[in-house]
């Protein structure tokens, strides 16, 4: 048996024995956690993301080091 199909059975029978109501709260709490997906985007958010996957495509973009090479030129003009 694989440790993965061991754990799982280890956890199986852990919660069917369990009377412990906080738990089996804690245990859903974190299986329906796990469901979700980690972040909700806007619409907005979703639209910027996809803009910026275009520019990158589109080769539109500057290497993040030259990127802070530059801001810091621009800091240091302020």
């Amino acid at each position: 048996m694989d440790m993965t199909t061991q754990l799982k059975n280890n956890l199986i029978s852990r919660i069917k024995s369990s009377k412990d109501l906080n738990f089996l709260k804690a245990v859903q709490t974190i299986f329906d956690s796990s469901e979700q997906s980690l972040f909700q985007l806007s619409p907005e958010q979703e639209d910027s993301i996809e803009k910026g996957r275009e520019e990158i495509k589109n080769g539109e973009s500057i290497e993040n080091d030259l990127l802070i090479v530059k801001m810091k030129e621009w800091l240091t003009k302020k």
